[in-house]
């Protein structure tokens, strides 16, 4: 399929909006590369896992959900034997919890079986690990006291030496005899020693082990004899600390490597869960609905919203193809709807088989296409140097090469850009060729000709968009069956342009 329709038809930022309604980074790339479904088969299921998680963000709220990154690599790691940092450990208890969380919100209401039961299934939290991890680990940085008895009693060791050597330090920092010598009445750490600040010229005043000299060497950093033994206890505990410390995390990664293979299920399935949840907050968004999908080449939207308009202010439209006609012709003045209606048409159908619920009636039908050939807007080819016309022709001789009766083709004005008599008969000309290959056509004209040709012509349909003329604004609703007009004179009648200028002497 031809992706170019992405951005034609503003897909793309729908996929864009989907995304940031991701929790975790991974389902955001899952986003960006989501490919339409093959089938009508594959579609209709999409659509329903969709509209399960969204009528029980309805019902039960958002899930305790939070995202989580670089997983797959930190259990791998731990799977080979490697042991896991703290910040790792907790990135894996935010994700149990993701586990346990998402399972406590399915449950939270009664329901059928649903098309996304298997995704929650697959779902296995392990409430004692998540619990034990985050009760050990406070940050990335820091172990708690109670990760376990040993680490408890090596810490409680290190607080008491520590405070019999401030105890020894401040008596000789107050001391009367020994402060004389001191640059600042404080106490230091130098190399993981505490240490007091000598005057350099005192120096043999105090006894013990320089451990530091300042920028300027006025100042040596002294460890005085009175606590040489009791920093060398301090610095035998902080060894068995951290190896109580590296104990635990290996015993943890350990506990985590032994998850597999169950783990990855859980954790790709939890990843669809956060995909649906994101299409299941814009339907949310939306007002959304989902349509049926149709088992021949045929749609039916019903008061259908262009989703990047305003919720306020878009008018809603009611627009089918592939039933009584296979081509519809749509006129009227610009500025009035024509293009919304035809973007409209695509991007509702497009959504659908990506799995996203439309922004229209629950009573609306969409079609599964194999290919969405589009012709919208001014672009030109500046590479090729090709005129306006040029470029859309350009556009048109491929669409026509890969059109087939499994196509949705959307032209807006076309013919436009030449010879108003030559373009109309080229425009009917095309619509034709591609009606021939059993194609559904919307295209947006000015001419007349076209209006007559979908009169006079079956499987062909006229359509308009409304304008009042006593306001002068368009009502942006479309009606089908009924030709536009250009509504040049009233328009002109409106503005003042004077009764002679429109109707003149003979």
């Amino acid at each position: 399929m031809d992706t170019a329709y992405k951005t034609t038809l503003e897909l793309d930022k729908v996929l864009n909006r989907a995304v940031q309604l991701c929790a975790c980074q991974e389902t955001k790339e899952m986003m960006q590369a989501l490919e339409p479904a093959p089938t009508i088969e594959d579609e209709r299921y999409d659509l329903a896992q969709t509209n399960a998680i969204n009528a029980l963000l309805i019902k039960n709220g958002s899930p305790r959900f939070g995202s989580v990154r670089e997983v797959r690599r930190i259990v791998a790691h731990a799977r080979k034997g490697g042991i896991l940092s703290m910040g790792e450990l907790l990135e894996i208890a935010a994700t149990l919890r993701n586990f346990s969380g998402l399972s406590q919100w399915y449950g939270l209401s009664e329901h059928e079986m649903l098309p996304t039961d298997d995704l929650f299934f697959a779902l296995a939290p392990q409430p004692v690990l998540e619990k034990q991890i985050s009760e050990s680990i406070l940050s990335p940085e820091e172990m708690a006291d109670t990760a376990s008895v040993t680490l408890h009693d090596l810490r409680r060791k290190i607080r008491q030496t520590e405070d019999s050597i401030r105890t020894k330090l401040d008596n000789i920092i107050r001391n009367s005899t020994t402060n004389k010598f001191l640059q600042d009445a404080v106490v230091s750490l130098r190399n993981g020693r505490y240490v007091v600040p000598v005057r350099a010229e005192y120096r043999g005043e105090v006894g013990g082990v320089i451990h530091d000299v300042s920028s300027t060497g006025a100042t040596v950093f002294v460890e005085p004899t009175a606590v040489v033994e009791a920093n060398a206890r301090i610095m035998q505990l902080r060894a068995q600390e951290q190896e109580e410390i590296t104990r635990i995390l290996t015993s943890f990664s350990t506990q985590v490597g032994s998850l597999e293979p169950q783990f990855t299920y859980s954790y790709d399935a939890m990843l669809k869960i956060d995909l649906l949840l994101a299409k299941a907050r814009l339907a949310v968004e939306q007002n959304a609905f989902m349509p049926a999908v149709s088992d021949t080449v045929h749609f039916k939207l019903n008061k259908a919203r262009h989703p990047l308009i305003d919720k306020k202010k878009v008018v809603p439209v009611d627009i089918e193809l592939g039933s009584e006609y296979d081509t519809l012709v749509i006129t009227g003045p610009n500025t009035g709807g024509k293009t919304v209606s035809l973007k409209t048409a695509g991007l509702l159908n497009v959504m659908a088989q990506y799995g996203f619920l439309i922004p229209a009636h629950e009573s609306s039908i969409v079609c599964h296409f194999d290919e969405y050939l589009v012709d919208i807007g001014d672009e030109q080819s500046i590479e090729q140097s090709l005129s306006t016309f040029s470029a859309h022709m350009s556009n048109i001789v491929q669409i026509l090469k890969e059109v087939d009766d499994h196509s949705l083709l959307l032209f807006d004005e076309l013919g436009a850009g030449t010879d108003p008599v030559e373009g109309a008969a080229l425009a009917i000309a095309i619509i034709q060729e591609a009606r021939n290959q059993g194609a559904l056509i919307a295209a947006t004209t000015h001419y007349a000709e076209l209006k007559t040709f979908a009169m006079t012509t079956a499987g062909v349909e006229n359509a308009s968009c409304e304008f009042d003329v006593q306001t002068l604004r368009p009502t942006y609703r479309l009606l089908i069956g009924i030709p536009g007009k250009s509504n040049a004179f009233a328009i002109s009648r409106r503005l003042g342009l004077e009764g002679a200028v429109l109707h003149p002497p003979a």
